[in-house]
Formats: structure tokens, C-alpha cells, sequence
């Protein structure tokens, strides 16, 4: 299967890595990355659009039609904001985008970045945990061939990338000690954009991904 794909947030450290790896891939023919800001990436099979409203994406719904996955990597932390404000930015954001790619594109496959610890029954007393499983439990109904939620937990950057934070350089030295100790909590981000590219062609059998999942598919 070759894969055409469009990515979000490929201007920050999660999307940089799984546009990287799309590049690089020879299954993945096409890219469109929908950006706020130029992403400084040139490529014969990448073409951006910079959007600023994604709460309003009449202006470029005919430039998202024959596309056969998503690569959802738009997102921001919880810290300093209060649940409606996370909420719109997680939950309402992401489901604009993905009703109006559901429609488009009956054939795609939507893969959306979460986190560990997101909480399915939206219940718990985690206020991002909660969000993050609503936004996930609401992906899995929308009528897309198959849609999967992938829940990274501390990442190792892909080596060369400019959008790694800027703290990682001082936090560096947990990678190898977690990845050792604890494999279920530790990834690196070229496992995690494998694993993304692996789903639409080769499929898995649960929609979400633990980090144990990620690695697994990643090897395939």
C-alpha cells in the first residue's frame, strides 16, 4: 500500500519526527503538513498549507480530499490551564479536523498521538487524562477504515531534529536507565513514527497502543 498521508503539528517535536520518518519511507508517496507557521521543510513528495484557524478549515477543505491516513500530532500540555480551555484545544480541535477527514476520506486511517495514562473512561480525577480518553473514545466511533490511539510515554529524540525541546538536553540520561528498567514507559520517536506508518499498512490488532505496542509494531 502506498500511503498518502497528511500530518499535524509537524512544527513541533512529535510531528517533526513522524514527518521525518515519512520522508525517509519509501511506502509513504505523498505529505500534506497543515501548519501555522512555515515548518522549513522541502521535499519532492511534502506540500504544506499554512492554516492559522484549524477551528475553521472551510478555506482549505478541498485540499484535504485523497488521503488514506492522518497522522495526528497536534497538541498542547495541560499546565496553567483550566478544563475548558484544554478541552477546546484537545478535544474540540482534533474532532473538527477529523469529522470533516472522515467525510473526505472514507478510506483513511486516522492515527492520533495521546499519551500513557490516558484514562478510556473519562471518569478519573486527572483533568488531562479524562480529555485526552473523550477525545480518544470519540475518534474510535467516527467512521474512518481504521483509527488508532497511539500513548507514547518519555521519548528519546530523533537524533538531528530542530523542535526537540530545549530541556531533553538535561534529561537525556533517563532514556537508557527507563528503557532498561521500565520498557513500558520508554520509547524513541523514530519507534513511535514506525509504528504510526506501520498501522495504515500492515493494520494492528487493538486501536490503542500502549508504548509496548508501539515497539512491537515499530519491529514489524
Amino acid at each position: 500500500m502506498k500511503i498518502r498521508a497528511i500530518i499535524t503539528g509537524a512544527t513541533g517535536m512529535v510531528g517533526e519526527g513522524v514527518l521525518h520518518e515519512c520522508l525517509n519511507d519509501a511506502n509513504v508517496e505523498q505529505v500534506l503538513v497543515i501548519n501555522r507557521k512555515p515548518g522549513g521543510v522541502s521535499h519532492p513528495k511534502l506540500r504544506e498549507i499554512i492554516h492559522a484557524d484549524f477551528f475553521n478549515l472551510t478555506s482549505i477543505e478541498s485540499q484535504l480530499s485523497g488521503y488514506n491516513a492522518c497522522f495526528f500530532c497536534l497538541g498542547v500540555s495541560s499546565v496553567g490551564m483550566k478544563e475548558p480551555e484544554y478541552r477546546q484545544l484537545t478535544y474540540d480541535l482534533t474532532l473538527h479536523l477529523a469529522q470533516m477527514l472522515a467525510k473526505l476520506n472514507p478510506d483513511m486511517t486516522f492515527c492520533y498521538v495521546s499519551g500513557t495514562g490516558t484514562d478510556s473512561t473519562e471518569q478519573g480525577s486527572s483533568m488531562w487524562a479524562r480529555v485526552k480518553g473523550e477525545t480518544e473514545n470519540a475518534l474510535l466511533r467516527l467512521p474512518f477504515k481504521k483509527a488508532y490511539m497511539f500513548r507514547p510515554g518519555f521519548m528519546k529524540p530523533t537524533p538531528g531534529l530542530k523542535n526537540v525541546k530545549s530541556y531533553y538536553k538535561f534529561i537525556a540520561w533517563i532514556y537508557p536507565i527507563g528503557r532498561a528498567l521500565f520498557p513500558a514507559g520508554f520509547s524513541t520517536l523514530q519507534e513511535l513514527a514506525l509504528a504510526m506508518i506501520k498501522s495504515v499498512s500492515l493494520g494492528y490488532e487493538k486501536p490503542v497502543l500502549e508504548v509496548k505496542d508501539i515497539v512491537a509494531l515499530a519491529k514489524r
